[in-house]
This record gives structure tokens, C-alpha cells and sequence, in this order.
């Protein structure tokens, strides 16, 4: 009863009303708009059932570009649910692909986890094989998962990086300094960076890459859940984001998605994740 209940009230959110709270719906198609999204999905493995599958990629399907983090990494349940997830994107109407990393070298494997960006193939295309950053994987508890990707209009490219920070009472400002590097590194400033930063956009860390002309996709926005409903709130703290360069980006607009609505949906919406996704429109301007 309770899986059909998820189904249901999720189900309900998303298709019988013209609007969740939190949630606009994505401008008409322009072949150098990206509409990216990135979500943590707790635990993204086995214990997902396919119904619940079903709703996350419902959930995804109007983006062009898809980053996961927190998928299973100690078992092959893992990169299966990232399978699922793009095969019931591929039967929602759109052709996709999806690159899923190797496990992270952490210091534990209840640490390590694996990343994956999924894309639609009608808009942009993987100009090389994704990489783990092995040149931070000692430094960073689970060093980023990278891709360069190359529009098919015009093959320009930009990099994608996909983050889950160390959590934030183990400074994970000491590995987000890390990222200012990437311009000199990849002698290019044409980057997003996006994922989970276990901190918000206001801490001194992104000063750098604000200098470098990046921008928070969101501002004050809480994106991860409570376990309880407090004064019927249930929104926690403001720590995922996309980060973008204004000299090759202009958002059209940025947002998260509240598929909890309500506090008495807030234990089933759980079982999907504890976080909310983000989600940015960016004109290309190369």
C-alpha cells in the first residue's frame, strides 16, 4: 500500500495538476538553450522499485542534460538503476544516452559512490569518455566525475562537472577550492559545476570562481528534506546548486523541484530522495 501510495500522490503532483510548487515548466525548445538539472538521489541503487523509478524519470524527461550523484557504488544495483532510469526515459518519447562513473576512491566503501550524466542525443552529444578527476581523488573523499560534451548545432563544447562534496562538518570547502584550478588546468573557462556542496552559494569558498565570472544557478533556496515536518515546513538547507560562467552562459531561468508539496506527502516523497533537484536554463552565447 505504501509504494502505491508514492506512485499515486507523486503521480498526482506531476500530471494531474498544471503545476507543482517549486516547479515551472521549461521553456519552448531553442537549439542552444540547455535546460540541465542535477539531483542527489539517496541511495540510488536496488532499493529503488520500478514504480519509483518511473516518477524520477518523469521527473527528468523535459531536461536535456541529467546529472546524478549519490548512486550505490559497492554493489552492481547501482549503475542497474541508472539503466532503468535511462530505459524509461527512452520509452518517454526522447532518445537518450548515459555515462555512469567508476566507483569514487574513498576511504571507505560506505563512502564511495558513483556519479552518471544522462543526456538527450537530439541536442548534444559526449565528445570524449567521461573521467573521475584521478588527479584530486586523493585530496577530495569523492573526487568529481567529469565530461566534456559538444552541441550538435554548432560543436562547441563545455565542460560538466559532477560533485558530491564531503559532508559539511568536514569542511568541504577544503575540496570545493579545489575547482578554480579547472580553468588553468583544462585551458578553458567554459564550465558548469554542479552537484551536492554539502554548503551554500554565499560561503567565501566561490569567491574565487565569481571573480572568474561563474554564478550560483540559485540563491537561498533550500534543496534537501527534513525528516519531520516543523511548523509545516520540511525544506532543510540550501546546499545544491549549478554554477555557470556568464561569459559563455546567460540563465533564462533556475529553480527546484518540490515534489514533496505537502507535509503528509513528505515519508513517501522520501523513498525518492532527500533532496530536491535543480534545475537551470542556460543560453549558449559562444
Amino acid at each position: 500500500m505504501k509504494k502505491q501510495a508514492l506512485f499515486i500522490i507523486l503521480l498526482h503532483c506531476f500530471f494531474l495538476q498544471s503545476s507543482c510548487h517549486g516547479f515551472q515548466k521549461p521553456s519552448q525548445f531553442d537549439a542552444i538553450t540547455l535546460k540541465i538539472i542535477t539531483w542527489n538521489i539517496q541511495d540510488l541503487g536496488g532499493s529503488k522499485n520500478d514504480a519509483e523509478i518511473g516518477v524520477i524519470a518523469k521527473i527528468l524527461k523535459d531536461f536535456d542534460l541529467v546529472a546524478l550523484q549519490e548512486i550505490v557504488a559497492k554493489d552492481p544495483a547501482g549503475a542497474k538503476a541508472v539503466t532503468r532510469i535511462a530505459d524509461a526515459l527512452n520509452r518517454l518519447g526522447s532518445t537518450w544516452d548515459y555515462s555512469i562513473s567508476n566507483a569514487t576512491k574513498s576511504s571507505s566503501s560506505y563512502v564511495s559512490e558513483r556519479y552518471a550524466f544522462l543526456w538527450k542525443t537530439a541536442k548534444i552529444r559526449l565528445k570524449k569518455k567521461a573521467f573521475l578527476d584521478k588527479e584530486l581523488q586523493d585530496i577530495i573523499e569523492r573526487e568529481p566525475y567529469i565530461a566534456l560534451f559538444e552541441w550538435k548545432q554548432n560543436n562547441a563544447s563545455f565542460y560538466v562537472v559532477n560533485m558530491h562534496a564531503r559532508t559539511f562538518n568536514k569542511h568541504p570547502e577544503m575540496e570545493i577550492s579545489n575547482f578554480k584550478t579547472y580553468p588553468k588546468r583544462f585551458q578553458t573557462d567554459q564550465f558548469i559545476i554542479l552537484g551536492d556542496f554539502n554548503l551554500n552559494e554565499k560561503h567565501t569558498v566561490w569567491n574565487p570562481l565569481y571573480k572568474m565570472g561563474f554564478k550560483s544557478a540559485i540563491f537561498n533556496q533550500p534543496t534537501t528534506l527534513k525528516r519531520t515536518c516543523v511548523d509545516g515546513n520540511y525544506l532543510n538547507y540550501p546546499i545544491d546548486n549549478i554554477y555557470y560562467n556568464t561569459s559563455y552562459f546567460t540563465q533564462q531561468k533556475a529553480y527546484t523541484i518540490d515534489f514533496v508539496k505537502e507535509c503528509k506527502n513528505l515519508d513517501v516523497a522520501r523513498r525518492i530522495s532527500d533532496h530536491l533537484p535543480v534545475v537551470s536554463e542556460l543560453l549558449f552565447h559562444h
